[in-house]
């Protein structure tokens, strides 16, 4: 099965410690939500790591997050060349594409130098749902906040654009972010938007927003809207604890 509708997960949300180590991840209850999302008890997911660079460790770390569950896993990198012979057929085959963070300006360049844009929304209006966190949060929307060019925030633009908002990702984490946010949309830069603290998702259906979630009580997604006066206003949705 699929989505019956284009499905979108975009994420401040992390996989679960499951042991020892800094990547000692485990699937977490934003995943198995996706996976309902998706229709399926059995989901085929597909991550892709480019916003970090398809370093080895963590396409490794995300295989043995999903080692022994009931995700049946695979990988798209593009790092020093794609791992598999067509894109698109492997792509559209899943029941999720799962995204994963650093980068938002590298991981959209990459994606249209490869084709994989395009390939991507094919499967978002054939019912693959598309979720990711951080920049794989980022990257479906207008833009957002980013440390793409260094440790200060800068904005960023060039998302893919998909969802006509702007995105503000770690919203409660990173002491820059809710200010940047306000500050880009008050002056232009980002259109309005949403935000998530770290633990909650948004969940589009086609391009409208139809439910804020959480993997834990106390995350929250915010609307960002700006006024006629230029201040932006700050809404706190109503968000589900999964």
């Amino acid at each position: 099965m699929t989505a019956d509708e284009p499905t979108i997960l975009a994420t401040s949300a992390f996989f679960e410690v499951g042991g020892f180590g800094d990547f000692a991840w485990r699937p977490g209850k934003i995943h198995r939500f996706a996976a309902e999302l998706a229709g399926v008890s059995r989901p085929r997911i597909c991550f892709l790591t480019q916003a970090s660079g398809d370093f080895p460790h963590v396409i490794g770390a995300h295989y043995a997050a999903f080692a022994g569950t009931e995700f049946v896993a695979s990988h798209l990198q593009l790092f020093p060349m794609p791992n598999v012979a067509d894109i698109r057929s492997h792509l559209l085959a899943q029941d999720i594409i799962w995204v994963h963070g650093g980068s938002v300006a590298n991981l959209c360049a990459l994606w249209r130098v490869h084709g994989v844009d395009r390939v991507l929304h094919e499967a978002w209006q054939a019912g693959v749902v598309l979720g990711g966190v951080s920049a794989g949060s980022i990257c479906w929307h207008q833009g957002g906040t980013t440390d793409s060019f260094g440790p200060r925030l800068r904005g960023f633009t060039d998302g893919l654009g998909w969802l006509p908002y702007s995105n503000g990702v770690h919203y409660d984490a990173e002491e820059q972010r809710r200010p940047k946010m306000h500050e880009l949309i008050a002056d232009g830069t980002l259109g309005d938007g949403y935000a998530t603290d770290d633990g909650a998702g948004l969940v589009y259906r086609g391009t409208t927003l139809a439910e804020v979630v959480a993997d834990r009580p106390g995350p929250r997604g915010y609307q960002l809207t700006r006024a006629a006066d230029g201040a932006v206003v700050e809404t706190a949705l109503p968000t589900r604890v999964l």
